[in-house]
């Protein structure tokens, strides 16, 4: 008796979605890459987009001249995952011919894609070696900040609320007032 046997699904390579990209193929939509799976974006709302706002400010001023800060652009993390998070820092340099793939600092801002953000997208952060990320949690109105990455996950996690302030694991002399993040 034949048996079935179970489809394999090839996942897309991020070189592949990149030439996709250049080509215009996904002109009106917003998508990542993640895991090989075109992953559709949710939409900035204004508590966001008030957040993302703030974030700029801060790190730009703080980091500007040691470190590039970039918003809502892609980080080729692996082969098969280009995700676009909220904030990228990293190495200053020239990234015209490719992603950066290496950062120090990571933040998603989520309302609706906390569980995505806190799931797969943070796995896909510690399996590349980002020492520290960030969920800016809108839901619950605190900072969640990973750190320790080993394998697929993060072995330390603390929780920071109003009132409190975060010091930059990689630029120990800047803090971030969750405050002045989350109004």
């Amino acid at each position: 008796m034949a048996t079935a046997s179970a489809e394999v699904i090839r996942p897309l390579r991020r070189v592949e979605y990149d030439q996709l990209a250049e080509l215009g193929a996904f002109e009106d939509e917003k998508i990542e890459l993640l895991e090989g799976e075109m992953v559709a974006m949710s939409p900035i709302g204004t508590r966001h987009g008030s957040a993302v706002q703030l974030l700029t400010e801060l790190l730009v001023l703080a980091l500007h001249d040691r470190a590039a800060v970039r918003c809502q652009l892609s980080f080729a993390a692996s082969e098969l995952s280009e995700p676009q998070p909220d904030f990228l820092v990293v190495p200053r340099g020239d990234y015209l011919e490719d992603h950066p793939s290496q950062a120090y600092l990571i933040i998603e801002v989520a309302e609706s894609s906390l569980a995505k953000d806190r799931g797969r997208k943070l796995r896909i952060y510690a399996s590349c070696g980002v020492p520290e990320y960030w969920v800016v949690n809108l839901v619950e109105r605190c900072i969640e900040v990973y750190r320790g990455p080993e394998g697929a996950t993060y072995t330390q996690m603390e929780r920071y609320e109003r009132g409190q302030s975060i010091q930059l694991l990689s630029f120990s002399d800047v803090r971030i007032a969750v405050s002045d993040v989350l109004k």
